[in-house]
């Protein structure tokens, strides 16, 4: 049991080193390649956008099945 707590913590502790090591990298590119840092914040304006008007119409519906339930 102890051998397989210690495999765990390993295995937990070099994916978040490889994770951490991928952040790095992604900023570092992006920092030298401009286009791409300007991809990447586009990307993430259109998600934001995407994730609202979702999150909207999410409301829109559980208020409407709550008012027909009523």
């Amino acid at each position: 049991m102890t051998l397989l707590r210690f495999l765990l913590c390993l295995f937990t502790f070099i994916g978040a080193l490889a994770a951490a090591g991928a952040l790095v990298f992604s900023i570092v590119l992006m920092l030298r390649f401009p286009p791409l840092l300007i991809a990447v914040v586009l990307a993430c304006w259109i998600l934001w956008k995407l994730l609202k008007i979702l999150r909207v119409r999410g409301q829109k519906r559980v208020r409407n099945a709550s008012a027909s339930e009523q």
